[in-house]
């Protein structure tokens, strides 16, 4: 069954939602307390708001909320912070809407299924100003309301560019001037060690903890660079390399 809204659950991301021009508000609902912290904390007034209100106890918010994820047919998780907004599906791009431009900045993921990861990367992504997200429309994770509360707003900021096929789109980008840029642990070129924030047009690539790149995509990229532990643990967590990759090709 087709879904034709999004639930945000978590206080930074409903209040960037509500300030995204670009998304159709429902229905907010919230506590007496949610409504009061939304607007202590993010100068939203609640009058002031296109979207209808729905007051509800902490037990019904909660209820409610349950409800609507086994419609969705997604994972519930206990809504935070007293409020969840139900909203318009966020839009996505393509790559060729960017892919001209004289300069750009983008980060793509193969194979990431983990949500908290996902998030985790698109909130570091909105921190380095990076101009679009590459996810491929299969084998990534889902814009669940989890997903947004982990994003912590950075989704209302950050393009999300939709592939069918990301070994594509990296020759795309290839033929189109920008250099690419795989992380992968078994590479022999330290990332640490390059200077790539000069770079107008530049993409880096990250695949999934247990296998990495796909073959598909790795042979494509310009550049296969790793980030070699100086410890006894050999490996991180994909959003933490994420974090640092992204300061190595995007810093200032």
């Amino acid at each position: 069954m087709a879904v034709d809204f999004e639930l945000i659950f978590g206080m930074h991301s409903i209040a960037a939602a509500l300030k995204n021009p670009r998304r159709v508000h429902t229905k907010l609902v919230a506590t007496d307390e949610g409504l009061v912290e939304l607007s202590r904390k993010h100068q939203i007034n609640p009058k002031n708001l296109n979207v209808k209100i729905e007051m509800a106890s902490s037990h019904q918010l909660q209820e409610d909320a349950k409800r609507l994820c086994s419609y969705m047919d997604v994972e519930f998780s206990r809504v935070p912070s007293g409020l969840f907004l139900e909203t318009s599906p966020l839009e996505t791009y393509q790559l060729q809407d960017f892919i001209k431009a004289p300069t750009g900045r983008f980060l793509a993921l193969d194979q990431i299924t983990d949500v908290h990861n996902g998030a985790a990367i698109l909130r570091s992504a909105c921190f380095y100003g990076v101009t679009g997200v590459l996810i491929p429309s299969s084998k990534s994770f889902g814009l669940t309301p989890s997903f947004y509360r982990i994003a912590s707003g950075a989704t209302e900021y950050v393009n999300l560019i939709r592939v069918n096929s990301l070994s594509r789109a990296v020759g795309q980008l290839n033929d189109a001037g920008f250099l690419t840029v795989g992380l992968s642990e078994h590479s022999s070129e330290n990332l640490s060690q390059a200077d790539l924030r000069a770079q107008d047009k530049i993409c880096l690539l990250l695949g999934a903890e247990e296998t990495g790149l796909s073959h598909a995509v790795a042979r494509l990229v310009q550049k296969n660079m790793s980030l070699p532990s100086q410890g006894e643990i050999k490996s991180l967590n994909v959003a933490s390399a994420a974090a640092i990759a992204m300061e190595k090709c995007f810093g200032i």
